[in-house]
């Protein structure tokens, strides 16, 4: 995604911005496969011919969206500064932060989750080829700074702290209007938090 303010936005950046918005819009409403580059040129204002110009296919702009969207950007400056004097104060305050910030706009979960049932995830090597040269120095220096971790390798500590921040809100996707939810306990997050800590067996005495 751009750097820049919208008002020095170049005219063609403006319009590939414009089609990716009008094709989440879509994508949200209909689903990927139910939507057409034409209905998606449509509604951002163009002709079928003028979405060409920017994107080969219909998938190249699933993957431009997913990269582009993706909120590490406006969330791992939050949590590189998150407060906590041990590092499990940290990564609790460091979860609720990142719940909090998804919540504010879930689209992007909502676009994982067309990746993942309609695209297997193959998407995934191409937005992490762009976030992981961000991201991994953060976790890599998150292991140096806060003692009392027991992993040490940064790459599978970044995939289970972000594992976890998806299953946390695909369960609570799934289970918000159910039955299950009646049985929920009212801090669920922070007993969500807990268990990635600390697991669901008590310590061996």
């Amino acid at each position: 995604m751009s750097s820049k303010t919208n008002d020095s936005l170049t005219k063609g950046e403006t319009t590939r911005l414009a089609i990716e918005d009008a094709a989440i819009q879509l994508f949200m409403e209909q689903g990927y496969h139910a939507t057409s580059m034409r209905q998606i040129a449509e509604r951002a204002g163009l002709a079928l011919g003028g979405i060409y110009n920017h994107f080969a296919s219909k998938d190249e702009l699933f993957e431009s969206i997913i990269v582009d969207k993706h909120p590490y950007k406006r969330i791992l400056p939050l949590v590189m500064e998150t407060p906590g004097d041990t590092a499990e104060e940290f990564l609790r305050n460091a979860f609720k932060v990142t719940v909090t910030e998804l919540g504010k706009n879930p689209i992007y979960m909502k676009l994982m989750m067309i990746e993942m049932v309609e695209f297997n995830g193959r998407h995934g090597a191409a937005m992490l080829k762009e976030i992981a040269p961000k991201v991994l120095p953060a976790f890599e220096q998150m292991l140096k700074l806060r003692k009392g971790l027991r992993i040490n390798n940064p790459a599978m500590f970044l995939r289970s702290f972000f594992g976890m921040i998806i299953s946390y809100f695909l369960t609570e996707m799934i289970t918000a209007n159910s039955v299950i939810s009646k049985f929920m306990p009212k801090n669920a997050a922070d007993v969500y938090i807990d268990i990635y800590l600390h697991g669901v067996l008590k310590p061996v005495k």
